[in-house]
C-alpha cells in the first residue's frame, strides 16, 4: 500500500482577525510526515455521516492535545481552571475513539488524547492535578516555558509495548498539562508513570496499535525514542 493516511484531530478557535478557524500546531503534522504518514486534518462539528466517511478512509488516527474535556462525559470535580472546553470536539473525538477501539484501527493519543481514551472507556480525570492529587509534582510547564523543556522523568514498565518501542525503561519528557488520569478504565493497561505516580502512558491490550502518552512527543523528535514511537504508529497503520 502507499503512505498510510493518518487523521489528526484539530480544535476550533479564532484567527488573528477574529474569524472562526480550524487550528492545529504544525508539530503534529511534521511528526507524522517525518515518520512516513500522510496527515489529514479532521475538523470537529462534522455531521455523523461525514465523520463516518472520513473514519472509513483512514489507516490510523492521532488524537492531539488541547482544551479540557467537558464534565458531561465523565465524573469529575468542577474546577475554575477548566478551560477551552469544545463540545463539538468532544463529541467527534469520543465517537472516533470508540470506532477506532472497536474496529481495531491503529491510534495514538497525546496529552488530551490520553485523557480522552480513558474517558471513552469509562475512566475519570483529575480536573486539576495540583488541587486534587496527593503530593503531586509540577505538571503544568506552560505557557511561558519552551515546549521541548524536559520537566521530569517517566518510568516505563519493562517489557511493555511502549518500552519495546522506545528502547528504554526511563525517559525524560516535557509536561504541558494540568489534568491527568485519576481512575483508570478497566480495559486499559498503564505502562508509564511520573515520579508522583501519575499515569503517563497506557496501552490497549490486544489492539493492533492503541497507545497514548501524557507528554508531547511531537516536540521531542530530536530524541530517537520519540521518533521510534511515531514510526511504530505509522508502521502499524501501514499493515
Amino acid at each position: 500500500m502507499g503512505l498510510p493516511i493518518i487523521g489528526i484531530t484539530t480544535y476550533n478557535d479564532l484567527n488573528l482577525q477574529g474569524f472562526p478557524s480550524v487550528i492545529l500546531l504544525r508539530a503534529y503534522v511534521s511528526a507524522i510526515l517525518n515518520a512516513g504518514g500522510t496527515p489529514i486534518l479532521i475538523p470537529s462539528g462534522l455531521p455523523e455521516e461525514a465523520g463516518n466517511a472520513i473514519f472509513n478512509k483512514l489507516d490510523g488516527i492521532l488524537f492531539t492535545g488541547g482544551g479540557d474535556i467537558s464534565l458531561d462525559h465523565f465524573s469529575g470535580i468542577d474546577h475554575p481552571s477548566i478551560t477551552n472546553v469544545d463540545n463539538d470536539r468532544d463529541l467527534l473525538e469520543l465517537s472516533l475513539a470508540h470506532a477506532a477501539i472497536h474496529n481495531n484501527k491503529p491510534f495514538m493519543g497525546i496529552c488530551r488524547g490520553l485523557q480522552l481514551l480513558n474517558v471513552v472507556l469509562g475512566g475519570t480525570l483529575y480536573t486539576h492535578i495540583a488541587a486534587q492529587k496527593k503530593d503531586p509534582i509540577k505538571h503544568d510547564y506552560y505557557p511561558d516555558i519552551p515546549r521541548d523543556f524536559l520537566a521530569h522523568t517517566v518510568r516505563i514498565i519493562p517489557k511493555s509495548k511502549l518500552s519495546k518501542i522506545i528502547g528504554s525503561d526511563e525517559i525524560e519528557v516535557n509536561s504541558l498539562h494540568h489534568q491527568g488520569l485519576k481512575d483508570l478504565a478497566d480495559d486499559l493497561q498503564p505502562c508509564a508513570f511520573a515520579p508522583d505516580g501519575l499515569v503517563e502512558a497506557v496501552e490497549l491490550p490486544g489492539h493492533k496499535f492503541g497507545i497514548a502518552v501524557q507528554w508531547h512527543p511531537e516536540w521531542l523528535t530530536e530524541q530517537n525514542s520519540m521518533c521510534q514511537l511515531f514510526l511504530a504508529f505509522i508502521q502499524a497503520a501501514s499493515n
